[in-house]
């Protein structure tokens, strides 16, 4: 089966998703000099919704549009966060590939404080999201933790204005775009413990297209690719999004590869969490990744999650 000559990356418009796409462009220019890509930058639902995404419907309107694009044949790939990837793609739809992980970590950004332990009582703390939410309100109940909105950049400009006294968000798409100076600390797994496949780029292939998957293989570096499999296989069983704090986080330690997960309610008073380990990248992320879904629920994250329906 020949190569495509010609292909088209939907993302979406925001600097981060045009980085991530120049990015895969770039890489699959390296490998194949002759092949012309252009870029198709779409606005989504997400971008556009002026309330939390978890009041609307979660981080799929993200992607939704970009899956309309693939389908029409406007574009043959989709780049996204993988971490704003649903956990259940629509038949036909697969992540074809997931590149080398940046920094997964959440990060710790302020202009007038050095850590989240200085942060005085009654503190304004910014996060869009309500895993990081449950994390700070169970560690720091004394502080007043708000939602932002907004791409990085309009959340570091919230910050600058003195809207908040610190922001958290992930460290990757800070160092990406250059910003890493803004990262006053960052806070470690186990204080903040990351979504499943934050860090990670992922591209969204169309079956349409048996032709692209060869030339896609390449981009996939094969440690990432487990762990968010892994990450993402907690989270499905668990009907995970982010209308519901859970994370999941898989690396690799001195003894092989451990995979963390947590279910929270949104103010941190109901916390369960665990651990699976697997030796090495021969084990079946899938499997361990529901293992451990198992284990939060005897653990009663099923009772959590109904209380959080409950009040939707």
């Amino acid at each position: 089966m020949s190569s495509p000559s010609r292909v088209t990356i939907a993302t979406r418009e925001s600097a981060l998703a045009l980085w991530q796409a120049r990015h895969v462009r770039d890489r699959l220019i390296a490998l194949y000099p002759g092949l012309q890509i252009e870029i198709l930058g779409m606005t989504t639902q997400g971008d556009r919704a002026p309330f939390p995404l978890s009041k609307i419907g979660g981080k799929g309107l993200f992607v939704k549009e970009l899956e309309s694009a693939l389908q029409q044949g406007r574009a043959q790939l989709a780049v996204h966060s993988m971490k704003d990837v649903p956990m259940a793609l629509p038949p036909g739809f697969a992540i074809a590939a997931v590149g080398e992980r940046e920094d997964p970590r959440d990060a710790f950004v302020s202009n007038l404080y050095p850590s989240l332990p200085s942060l005085p009582r009654g503190g304004r703390v910014g996060t869009s999201s309500l895993r990081r939410e449950s994390q700070l309100r169970a560690r720091y109940p004394h502080l007043c933790v708000t939602p932002l909105r907004g791409n990085v950049i309009t959340r570091l400009r919230r910050l600058d204005e003195g809207s908040y006294a610190a922001i958290i968000l992930a460290a990757a798409g800070l160092k990406r775009l250059g910003l890493a100076a803004r990262v006053t600390a960052v806070l470690e797994p186990e204080d903040s413990l990351p979504a499943a496949g934050q860090g990670a780029i992922g591209v969204e292939w169309c079956d349409s297209r048996p032709d692209l998957l060869e030339m896609i293989a390449p981009l996939i570096d094969a440690q990432t690719q487990w762990c968010v499999q892994a990450e993402r296989s907690v989270a499905r069983a668990l009907s995970g999004s982010c209308l519901v704090p859970i994370g999941a986080f898989a690396q690799r330690v001195k003894t092989g590869l451990s995979l963390r997960g947590f279910v929270a309610s949104q103010d941190g008073t109901r916390h369960v969490s665990g651990e699976q380990c697997a030796s090495d990248l021969s084990a079946d992320p899938e499997a361990l990744g529901q293992a451990l879904a198992r284990r939060l629920v005897d653990g009663g994250a099923r009772e959590i999650l109904a209380t959080l329906t409950d009040e939707s």
